[in-house]
């Protein structure tokens, strides 16, 4: 069906996103290169159309009325997808520039990023990179990230958008020196008897569950000889014959291929650890996040993912 009105349906839009954005008439003029006179006739006419008052206007300040305030929404996103449509016809053009913040959990990016890194680096020479590795849970709005690659066997559910990169699977594992020293425990429930070098940044760092190939669920309570936010400080500690330790397979390759760690309780299904990018929106990402992105979904070893 159509309407009479769908020529003029964009007419005055990217005005009127403007004038919201600069807060006044003058700034929207400064910022498009009309005149005053021209934005508020635009924005005139715009209300004519659409049949409603948009915008509260005093004689100093502006502001939007309730329906404004739904149009405006609208009307930014597709302001966005329109300059967004532009981008992509250049997008082999777009030269990715100025500062990319990224978080990653430590251990993750000394196994698996620096090779991304370094090739990031070489091609976008523009970019200047600010990594933060930490494996605390940060906040990628609040905390300013462009891009956060977390690690976690269940992503809690978000806005944001999610892009898987790596998977593996976590494994609980000792040295050979303290199990020979404290034995080796085949159920979950003698787990308890051991001493344990426990994860704290998760919710439970002492409640270890276990799925078995039976079917059955089984949770133990251990004692945390050791408390520790930090994957690589756990693995070095385990590997010196501190204790039982549950680490995701990307901080051990290295210790496993040489054998220098034992996987335990084999009769359970180890579970899966999911590596992801998180970033905030797909439409809208910067060349420089979706290059970054790129990487490291080229770099990532083929996993079956």
């Amino acid at each position: 069906m159509t309407h009479n009105h769908d020529s003029k349906l964009f007419d005055g839009m990217v005005i009127f996103t403007q004038v919201v954005d600069c807060g006044s008439f003058s700034g929207a003029a400064i910022a498009t290169g009309h005149s005053n006179s021209y934005i508020s006739k635009t924005l005139n006419k715009l209300e004519t159309r659409v049949g409603v008052r948009l915008l509260n206007r005093t004689t100093r300040s502006i502001s939007l009325t309730p329906e404004g305030q739904v149009y405006y929404e609208q009307c930014q996103q597709l302001v966005f997808d329109a300059h967004d449509a532009v981008s992509l016809l250049k997008q082999s053009h777009i030269e990715p520039k100025c500062v990319l913040k990224v978080s990653c959990p430590t251990s993750f990016a000394q196994s698996h990023l620096q090779e991304v890194v370094s090739a990031f680096m070489h091609q976008y020479p523009q970019v200047n990179l600010e990594l933060d590795l930490n494996d605390r849970h940060v906040d990628l709005v609040q905390d300013g990230f462009d891009l956060v690659i977390r690690a976690t066997e269940q992503l809690a559910e978000s806005s944001l958008v999610c892009r898987k990169i790596y998977s593996c699977k976590g494994y609980t594992v000792a040295s050979p020196v303290y199990l020979k020293r404290f034995g080796v425990p085949t159920t979950v429930a003698q787990l308890s008897e051991h001493q344990c070098i426990c994860y704290s940044n998760l919710k439970q760092a002492n409640k270890w569950s276990y799925n078995h190939n039976n079917g059955t669920h089984s949770q133990v309570a251990v004692k945390a000889k050791l408390l520790c936010n930090s994957a690589s400080m756990e693995l070095a500690m385990v590997l010196a014959g501190h204790g039982i330790c549950r680490l995701p397979e990307f901080v051990m390759e290295e210790a496993l291929q040489q054998q220098q760690l034992v996987i335990l309780l084999n009769d359970y299904i180890p579970p899966t650890i999911d590596v992801y990018a998180i970033y905030p929106s797909r439409k809208h990402l910067s060349p420089k996040v979706r290059c970054f992105i790129d990487l490291l979904v080229e770099k990532m070893p083929k996993v079956a993912l």
